[in-house]
């Protein structure tokens, strides 16, 4: 039996364990890249931690529904990947921010959604996939023999659940971290920009546009619908987006990094049982703890990180070409090709290019 409190949109932030196995659910996708992040660049992982567990809470509660916060997968994958420096996602994430909250008041998230198509969203997140595969083989290689047990981790695991690979490895690497001795329990610092100053160039821009084209489609429209067909919400894409825009405008001056909410969090909360806001609750709380022990994944073997890598981008990949076929495929395929031999950036304005030309051609 779960305990219930009302919220402002009346809906129960209930306590049980649908909710507990919910969030755990979330986490699968979202602990693998956060601690590649902390390990491969100059991010503080206990800030990192902390950013996640509050608003995971903060909008468990203003919701009163299980949405997802998520890293934002192109600028943090950009960053896993060395594309982007640390300054660099910084500075993305807060124009990311402002952004967002600016089009969530002026309602152009529909809009602009309308411009850009599917499959150019599909091909940046096909892309990024490739980049963190890339690192990922990078990584594996220095040590092939610690790659291929942590490879075949991922395999077992995935014979259960495909969705449990990335969480296997993640496991297995944090077992054998655990060897160099227990971690100190510490608290992050409260300072305002803790790992470094934000720093706009042209790859910042780049990497922006590319992450907004994502986040437009996936962390807005799709999440709202997707609120509706679940639970039968009415969160508009408009409010996703100024919700998403004031968590990185309070969350990354701190030390957290780019977030935003996604469909595919959500989803993977309501199939491990989570109906109510009580998991970004408990999920919260999770990692808020975890930022206490933060020193724990400094000893992560980078072979197994590279497994990790390569995992989460297999998933990431598989998204990228689930719902597209024919000519659009063709351009999902383009733009992450493209993504890969020169910039995200540079592949989002070819795609943009070639699916207005595609469109006016059928509508033509």
């Amino acid at each position: 039996m779960g305990v219930s409190f009302p919220d402002s949109r009346e809906r129960g932030v209930e306590f049980s364990l649908g909710e507990l196995t919910g969030a755990v659910g979330d986490s699968v996708t979202v602990l693998p890249l956060v601690v590649a992040l902390g390990a491969l660049t100059d991010a503080s992982l206990a800030h990192v931690l902390l950013g996640f567990g509050v608003f995971q809470v903060v909008w468990g509660l203003r919701y009163g529904l299980p949405v997802s916060v998520e890293p934002m997968k192109a600028l943090v994958g950009l960053a896993i990947a060395g594309t982007l420096t640390y300054g660099e996602l910084v500075a993305a994430g807060l124009l990311a921010g402002g952004v967002l909250l600016v089009a969530g008041y002026a309602g152009l998230v529909g809009r602009v959604r309308a411009a850009v198509g599917r499959p150019v969203v599909r091909g940046v997140q096909l892309g990024v996939a490739l980049l963190l595969a890339r690192a990922g083989l990078d990584l594996a290689v220095a040590d092939p023999v610690v790659a291929a047990a942590g490879l075949g981790v991922a395999l077992l695991a995935a014979l259960a659940d495909r969705r449990l690979a990335a969480l296997a490895v993640l496991v297995a690497g944090t077992a054998v971290a655990l060897r160099a001795g227990t971690p100190t329990v510490s608290g992050p610092t409260v300072s305002v920009l803790p790992a470094g100053d934000p720093v706009l160039t042209r790859g910042t821009l780049s990497g922006l546009a590319a992450q907004l084209a994502m986040t437009v489609g996936n962390a807005a429209v799709a999440t709202s619908l997707l609120l509706e067909d679940l639970y039968g919400a009415d969160v508009s894409a408009d409010e996703l987006s100024r919700s998403m825009g004031v968590t990185n405008l309070l969350a990354v001056p701190f030390g957290g990094a780019p977030m935003c909410h996604g469909s595919g969090g959500l989803a993977g909360k309501h199939a491990f049982g989570a109906r109510t806001g009580g998991a970004n609750v408990l999920l919260g709380l999770g990692y808020a703890g975890a930022a206490l022990v933060a020193g724990l994944w400094v000893g992560f073997p980078t072979a197994i990180l590279g497994v990790l890598l390569l995992v989460v981008s297999v998933g990431l990949g598989r998204v990228a070409l689930g719902d597209v076929a024919g000519p659009d495929r063709g351009l999902v395929l383009g733009v992450g090709v493209l993504s890969l031999l020169a910039s995200v950036g540079v592949a989002f304005v070819a795609g943009a290019g070639a699916w207005w030309l595609l469109d006016r051609t059928r509508n033509g």
